[in-house]
């Protein structure tokens, strides 16, 4: 073949190459658009759906636990934790200026001042992993750096007030103090350390932010927006209160005996033992249907008090917000806050009830024995094991005391504990999806890995001092 029969068939097979390399880059850039992650979506789903092997007794189990962990995340936390902290969301887009978030928060913030601020807004909240999402999606969209931020986001389930004295209580002073020395520490260097990885991005927000117009005049007093927010919140926190969970149960043929109150769900309840009952050893759990129980009798306290007060506290407030609403905000203002506050339930709350029903789905696969197992002694890998368990497991509120201390009762060493105190709390898979989709998963994968690093450094440190 000479030189212009060559040239010809490589004219005739170049375009050929080209549109199989058009098509490729196509499809690739289909598959990473919207549409793209959909069709993986359905595509994952249909395959999860004809594969699993629904014949399997535990696999029917772990299908009926994801179902009701899911019943109970609707029932005893959406309408009282993640409905009122959404509206905060809103409300933090709609009636807070970006000035004043950029002048506490933002990356051009006084460090101490922005860390102080985040922790201590985390820490009055007392909310799960999962509850403290729209509150920071809120903070982030406005401007907030992504330290103060990411401080934020640790604070507000890792530092529970509440948990912090019930860990002291049930598991002992060490390990409770430990753990508030952990967990305000790591809303610190948790927030350091994503500032410090991505400061390149964080330079660029200072620079965009010494370039922003001056703010507007607010539209009303500040004194009524602090009032109005401030308002918001102890909404939140006294619907969200936790009724205590140490009861005597007392059941309809006469026996009675001492428990922790784990998990309530719509037939029954689970709880821990606090005394050898019925044949079974203390710290075992049961689950006692609800027609075999007659009262859950609880030692009365001001916390008692509270919760059983906690919505006619919480109802006197929201007629103090509709007041506010009323008198001092306009209607524009107030259909912009529910627009706002609907853009993020759509955002997040289909990823919340799917990683709450992935991790019910996982977690009544793996058996609390065989976890326990696998930490026993002081060694990285226990206390990595604890805390890489810990922030993909979901805790509901104050529940990881009564389940740490279970797992302590199996073998658990006092080193994996603490990791799985400081990780579990503060991250979840479902808490993971969100921030994902938050703020992007490159920086969800290092504010995990940075938690689960620490919380691992943190177990080993106090494992050694303990033992």
């Amino acid at each position: 073949m000479d030189h212009t029969s060559e040239k010809a068939a490589a004219l005739e097979q170049e375009p050929q190459e080209s549109y199989w390399i058009t098509a490729w880059k196509t499809g690739k850039d289909w598959l990473m658009g919207r549409e793209g992650k959909i069709f993986l979506l359905f595509a994952g789903i249909f395959l999860f759906a004809y594969y699993l092997p629904l014949g399997r007794p535990k696999v029917q189990e772990a299908v009926l636990e994801s179902f009701l962990m899911l019943q109970a995340y609707a029932r005893n936390h959406t309408l009282t934790c993640v409905v009122p902290a959404l509206f905060i969301a809103g409300a933090i887009i709609t009636f807070l200026s970006q000035a004043s978030v950029m002048r506490y928060l933002g990356p051009t913030a006084n460090k101490f001042v922005a860390y102080t601020v985040a922790s201590v807004s985390g820490t009055i909240l007392a909310v799960c992993s999962c509850s403290v999402l729209p509150m920071f999606a809120g903070i982030y969209h406005m401007g907030a750096g992504l330290g103060p931020a990411s401080a934020f986001l640790y604070s507000g389930p890792g530092i529970n007030i509440l948990a912090i004295f019930l860990t002291a209580r049930v598991l002992g002073f060490e390990l409770g103090l430990a753990r508030v020395i952990g967990a305000v520490g790591f809303a610190f260097l948790v927030g350091l350390g994503m500032a410090f990885i991505f400061r390149k991005e964080e330079k660029a927000k200072v620079a965009a932010a010494m370039q922003m117009p001056p703010p507007e005049a607010p539209r009303r007093p500040f004194w009524q927006t602090c009032v109005f927010f401030f308002s918001l919140v102890f909404f939140l926190i006294f619907a969200a209160w936790v009724t205590p969970r140490d009861v005597t149960i007392h059941l309809k043929d006469g026996q009675q005996v001492q428990a922790v109150v784990l998990e309530e769900r719509s037939q029954d309840m689970i709880f821990q033992l606090a005394q050898e009952w019925d044949g079974k050893q203390k710290e075992d759990q049961i689950i006692i249907p609800k027609d075999r129980l007659e009262r859950l009798e609880r030692e009365q306290s001001l916390t008692m008090t509270v919760a059983r007060n906690k919505f006619y506290i919480a109802g006197a407030i929201l007629l103090l917000i509709l007041l506010m609403l009323w008198r001092w905000f306009t209607k524009e203002e107030i259909d912009e806050w529910l627009h706002n506050t609907w853009e993020f339930t759509k955002l997040l709350a289909p990823l919340l009830y799917g990683g709450v029903l992935a991790v019910g789905f996982v977690s009544a696969l793996i058996p609390p024995q065989y976890v326990a197992s696998l930490v026993g002694d002081n060694s990285l890998a226990s206390n990595f094991l604890a805390a890489l368990i810990g922030a993909f497991w979901y805790f509901a509120t104050l529940t990881e005391v009564p389940i740490t201390q279970a797992l302590i009762k199996m073998g658990m060493d006092q080193g994996p504990a603490l990791a799985l105190l400081l990780a579990g709390p503060a991250l979840s898979l479902p808490n993971m999806i969100v921030i994902g989709r938050v703020m992007g998963w490159k920086k969800t994968a290092v504010f995990c890995t940075i938690i689960v690093v620490i919380s691992t450094c943190a177990g080993m440190g106090y494992g050694w001092l303990a033992g």
